[in-house]
């Protein structure tokens, strides 16, 4: 029986076409993504939260000549909240970067370990965690829930 899965989600040819709150996650990610350490690969990502309490958490990817000991912007961010705020929720995330490992009309897409550490921290607050990804070249695509990009999440 074959089956087809549908999803929604906006696009945008400029953040700056974002409301104000979520052009302000886009700047905090592109201004984060700047202190990443990314000696090997040069490609810099940059990771915003909006918390439920409105404050931002920021994360940079980090890299590590011990391949893959590093570890992604978002699971920076997503960990960092989780254990320091565990009972706030997170609202938004953004996913930035700038580097030559995509042509710079892609979408930065979160890595599949980055999608199910997102799909955790949905699942664990119980609460869609709606992404917003910017390319290179200014374009967004906004999700509404992780489940967008990670449909057959790894659960119990």
């Amino acid at each position: 029986m074959e089956k087809n899965l549908t999803i929604s989600y906006k696009e945008f040819d400029n953040w700056k076409e974002l409301s104000a709150d979520d052009i302000e996650l886009v700047e905090k990610a592109f201004d984060v993504s700047k202190d990443a350490y990314a000696p090997y690969s040069k490609f810099y990502v940059g990771a915003s939260l909006r918390m439920e309490d409105k404050s931002i958490i920021l994360g940079s990817n980090q890299e590590n000549i011990a391949y893959p000991s590093g570890l992604c912007a978002e699971r920076v961010a997503l960990f960092y909240a989780g254990a320091i705020y565990p009972n706030l929720k997170v609202k938004k995330i953004c996913v930035v970067a700038k580097g030559d490992l995509i042509p710079k009309e892609n979408w930065v897409s979160p890595c599949g370990s980055c999608r199910q550490v997102m799909a955790e921290s949905q699942n664990r607050q119980k609460e869609p965690i709606e992404i917003i990804l910017v390319s290179q070249n200014n374009r967004v695509l906004v999700f509404h829930s992780v489940t967008d990009l990670l449909p057959f999440v790894f659960n119990s």
